[in-house]
Order: C-alpha cells, then structure tokens, then sequence
C-alpha cells in the first residue's frame, strides 16, 4: 500500500509540471487545495475549492490536486487527531463518560438503516465546535507547509526538465 502511495503521489506531483503558470501561483493553487482537502467542510471540498480558485484565478488543476491529498485512509485518523488533540483541548471538551461504549453500540446497528444515522448525530453533535476548530486549524497548518514543499518540487522538476530539454535540442 506504502508503495501504491508513493506512486499515486508522485503522479500526482509530476502532473504539477504540465501547468502553463509561474511555480509560485502552481505552490499557492496546491496549497489551497490542500487546506481545502483537509478543512472541516467534508464532503464539500471540491466545490468549495474549486469556487475559489476560479475567484483567485488559480490553476483547477493543481487545486484539485491538493484536495485530493487527503487521501481516503488518511481521513478519519486525521479528523479523530484533529479533533482530540486540538480542538477538544481549545474548545475545553472533554470525552463524556461511556463515549467509547456508545461508539460500540452505534456500530451494532446497520448503516443501511436511520437508526444509525439519528444515533450518529446524537453522540457527534457535542463533537461539533472541536472538530471545527481542530480541523481548521489542522488545515492552515497542512496547507502552510504545502506551498513551500510544492514550490520546491515544482521548481526544481521544471529546471530539471529544462535542462534535459535544452540538452536535446542543444547537443
């Protein structure tokens, strides 16, 4: 699995070449796309990205492919951290007595039926405002990293293609 990351995320970053747009827009689109890929609007993130990039006027592309870091086994170990371990302690929540034991049984019912659902709602619902906080602040954070890490690759990908580029045509 480590490797078919590796792969994925490589193909990803390789399609950041193929951008017509100055590295530091491309780093900025993509870090965008990564706050967007890791912010509390589940389920939402793709639009919400998308919306603004055509505001800023940023590549689609390279937005698209920041949201998409958030990668379906990162998800709920990430918004779980998040939410305990930022925005639990800022927002002053503390785990209700028998949490886990409601967990349990919310997962003896089946997700086909509303009970489930209603179930989930009620246990979450106090999870709100700390998952909110937690995963905001999670998401400035991944996507301040980003920029520099995708200026960086973008950078030195393109000198390397360049130069590869000069040397054909150049011999």
């Amino acid at each position: 699995m480590i490797h078919l990351t590796r792969a994925l995320v490589r193909r990803w970053l390789d399609a950041l070449l193929h951008i017509a747009d100055t590295p530091e827009r491309t780093a900025a689109a993509f870090a965008l796309g990564v706050f967007f890929g890791f912010s509390p609007f589940l389920g939402l993130h793709t639009l919400l990205a998308i919306a603004v990039a055509f505001l800023l006027n940023l590549n689609r592309v390279a937005v698209l492919l920041g949201v998409y870091s958030n990668l379906p086994w990162i998800i709920a170990p990430y918004y779980a951290f998040v939410t305990m371990a930022i925005g639990a302690p800022i927002t002053r929540h503390k785990i209700p007595r028998g949490f886990e034991s409601q967990i349990g049984v919310l997962f003896q019912l089946s997700l086909f039926h509303l009970a489930f659902w209603h179930r989930l709602f009620v246990i979450m619902k106090p999870w709100l405002w700390p998952y909110t906080v937690g995963s905001m602040i999670g998401a400035i954070v991944l996507g301040a990293i980003a920029y520099p890490l995708a200026l960086a690759f973008v950078t030195s990908r393109r000198r390397i293609h360049d130069m590869i580029h000069h040397q054909k045509h150049h011999p």
